[in-house]
């Protein structure tokens, strides 16, 4: 027998814990966010082990639960102030013509333009 460490290879147990719980793989991939081939993906080890393997061994380290690495708070307002900007600034554009090629733009804006 040999000194040297055995290596040992991850197995996703997704599968098994899909079926405990009577999902499909579609239905899981809709609850996950992920597409049906991902999933099958995972189910097989092809891929995703690595990060689960990473987040287990961040959970053991920090002594927590998955969950626990994620807090959900509201969304910055810097993000709804930036689809208010832009719907302002489309306004705008609008309003002064610039929202249209450069061309029409232009020649719209010269022939309004009133020489006395």
């Amino acid at each position: 027998m040999s000194d040297a460490p055995q290596r040992m290879k991850a197995i996703p147990k997704i599968t098994g814990l899909r079926e405990k719980v009577q999902l499909t793989q579609l239905e899981l991939s809709q609850l996950v966010g992920v597409t049906e081939t991902t999933i099958q993906n995972w189910e097989k080890g092809r891929a995703g082990v690595e990060q689960i393997e990473r987040v287990i061994r961040l959970c053991k380290a920090l002594d927590c639960e998955p969950e626990d690495l994620i807090e959900y708070v509201p969304a910055p307002a810097s993000e709804t102030k930036k689809s208010k900007r832009k719907s302002r600034l489309d306004r705008m554009q609008k309003l002064s013509g610039t929202d249209k090629p450069a061309q029409a733009a232009s020649s719209e804006m010269s022939s309004s333009i009133e020489v006395k």
